[in-house]
Formats: C-alpha cells, structure tokens, sequence
C-alpha cells in the first residue's frame, strides 16, 4: 500500500467536497475519484466482513439432491444472493469457493464506478453468476423476484432511509431467508439488556466524524434489525482507524432470519 495511495483516499474522505442534487449523484461524486484505491484502504477500517460473509457462504452452500424428486429439488434449488451497497465486489471474494454454488449474485450500488470494478473482479475471478447493478436499496428487486440471503456491508449507514433498506431486504428474502449486516454505529444512551453501552464521549463524537462523508452511524440499527428478523449473530466490536492509531470505531455484526 503506497502513502501516495493512502493520501489521495483520504483527500477525498476529509477534504474534498461532496456534491449532487440526489443521493445517486452524490454517491457517485463521492467515490468517482477513489474507486481504484477504495479496497486497499479500506480493507484496513472496516472490518468484520469476512466472518459474516463466510458464515452466509457456508449457509449458502447445499449439495445437489441425487433424486428426481420436484420437491428435495426445490428444497435444493441454488440461491440469490443480493449484496446491497456491494461498492468494488470485494465483499464477495470472502464467501469463499461457495459462491460458485450460487444461481446469481448481484452487487447492487448507486456509485457505477465502483460497479465497473466489480465487473473486472468478477472477470478476473471467473465469476459468471456475478452481475454488477445500478439500483436503490430501498426499492430494488432480483429478477426472480426473490432473495435467499441479502447483506449489507458498512452501507447501511449511508443510506439516507435506512430503515426502508431493511424492509426492503426483508420483503424480497424468502421465508427462512437471511439477512447479514456489518456497519459503524453507536449504542442507545440506555442500550437494551445483553447490548453494550457506549460513554457519552463514543456517542457524540462518531456521528459527528463520519458525517462529514455522509456515513451516519445509528443508535437504531441494531434494535430496528432484531426487531424485524430472528437474531442467530450479534456482536459488537472495535476496528481501527488508519492513521490514528489510538483511535478504534464501534461497529456490529448481525446475522438474522428471517420466520
């Protein structure tokens, strides 16, 4: 990783201006300058990806029935998977040999030159059930009409109306579906029994840090998620923040189903 590198991505994180009439232009505006350099930096902040996405990869991965029965066949069918706010693709090279077992997986961002990168990863990993998407997490819908397992890697939090991401997720998964989520965020001033509480310090100054990028970190997350889907996955950690190195962000992991 070159400091030239590391200095270009954080001009564009701190310093540069972020510009658009709607959230797509803005999205675009913000990461244009960077798409090239965006994994290697951040490969280093957020953190956590790998343990849900290879979780779900394992969930995902189901023999091919030996029977000509139509219904252990249905029960067999190879799946979707839909990875809102996908960014490069890079998320999906921590499913492991797994998504080759998949029907299709779509990385689905507003930014179309983060797309453009994914479809070089996908080329260069062979990938053919890959397919890059420009569409909204809010609204967007597979083809098929369905999801078998949905993630979100630190978009969540810039996504204006999160909340409808969420039930958007939940209104394409299938029953039995599963949600995977990693993100910033922060605790609730009185956090719920087995959650962690964060000092006043971590709650105010997070939000305001991130904001300047247009990445908002919530209290709400983690209680709208296991409100709406079965929780068999949730941890609360610390990452490191490039650079400053006694500095360590709050984020979650969170698996869900959903009934």
């Amino acid at each position: 990783m070159s400091i030239r590198n590391d200095l270009k991505i954080l001009y564009h994180l701190v310093l540069r201006p972020v510009r658009g009439k709607d959230h797509a232009q803005r999205m675009e505006n913000f990461y244009s300058g960077q798409a090239d350099g965006y994994d290697d930096f951040r490969k280093r902040l957020l953190q956590g990806r790998e343990h849900v996405y290879q979780t779900l990869g394992k969930d995902a991965s189901t023999p091919k029935p030996e029977t000509t029965d139509s219904n252990l066949a249905q029960t067999h069918k190879p799946k979707v998977w839909v990875d809102f706010g996908g960014g490069t693709g890079s998320n999906l090279e921590f499913i492991g040999p797994s998504i080759t077992s998949l029907s299709q997986v779509y990385v689905v961002d507003l930014a179309t030159s983060l797309l453009e990168v994914v479809k070089k990863r996908s080329e260069r990993n062979g990938w053919n059930n890959v397919t890059a998407v420009t569409g909204d997490a809010t609204t967007w819908t597979p083809p098929e009409g369905y999801a078998d397992i949905v993630t979100f890697s630190y978009s969540l939090t810039m996504i204006p109306d999160w909340f409808a991401a969420i039930d958007n997720a939940f209104r394409i998964l299938k029953p039995g579906g599963k949600i995977g989520v990693i993100d910033f965020y922060v605790a609730r001033k009185f956090a719920a029994e087995g959650l962690k509480r964060h000092s006043w310090a971590t709650r105010n100054f997070w939000p305001v840090w991130f904001s300047s990028d247009n990445v908002f970190p919530s209290p709400d997350h983690i209680p709208y998620l296991r409100n709406r889907f079965s929780t068999s996955l949730i941890q609360e950690l610390r990452a490191k923040i490039p650079y400053l190195p006694l500095a360590r962000t709050p984020y979650y992991q969170f698996i869900g189903t959903k009934a």
